[in-house]
């Protein structure tokens, strides 16, 4: 796996996350199909975040991840 996510987009991806999983659990008019929806959006957000990879990202051939001068992600 090679890593495609960087330092910022990783921030914004775990802030996203956490809003998402708070919003579901804490309710706010949130219930049922929406919650689920929440909480798989959430841990999609955080996941990507903390392993640095997004499938999508590969697929597009998309990466915000820059490249040292030796050609590894950083």
């Amino acid at each position: 796996m090679k890593i495609n996510v960087g330092g910022l987009d990783k921030i914004i991806r775990a802030i996203i996350g956490i809003a998402a999983a708070a919003y579901a659990f804490f309710g706010l008019g949130s219930t049922g199909t929406l919650a689920i929806i929440l909480y798989v959006v959430a841990a999609a957000m955080i996941v990507t975040s903390a392993t640095g990879f997004c499938g999508l990202y590969t697929l597009f051939g998309i990466s915000t991840c820059k490249i040292n001068p030796q050609g590894e992600n950083t």
